[in-house]
């Protein structure tokens, strides 16, 4: 069929532990359960930001990252929230941030 890819998973990751994401700080294939969906949206002030999805309920196009600051890192070093959101200039991404702070500080 033309324009279809048949696309491996990673060794430690079987399609029977239900759907698998990519995540867009490191690359790496990984259960949609283990990685944090974010969405673009806007702060108090109405400029776009990159939200942290925890539940992944929020509507409209959402991306992965695994829940790490070495991911996060990686991922606003490539600009690859506004390249996966499919947003066009600027998106703070301080939001997200925040959420893996505080998470870490819980644990």
């Amino acid at each position: 069929m033309a324009g279809r890819r048949n696309i491996s998973l990673s060794p430690g990751v079987l399609s029977s532990e239900g759907p698998v994401r990519t995540c867009i700080g490191c690359r790496e294939r990984a259960a949609k359960r283990e990685l944090l969906r974010v969405i673009a949206g806007s702060d108090a002030h109405g400029r776009p930001v990159v939200v942290p999805d925890p539940d992944a309920t929020a509507p409209g196009r959402g991306a992965h990252l695994h829940p790490t600051p070495g991911c996060y890192d990686l991922a606003v070093r490539r600009k690859a929230f506004s390249r996966a959101l499919r947003v066009e200039g600027g998106l703070s991404s301080a939001p997200v941030g925040e959420y893996l702070d505080a998470r870490q500080n819980q644990q």
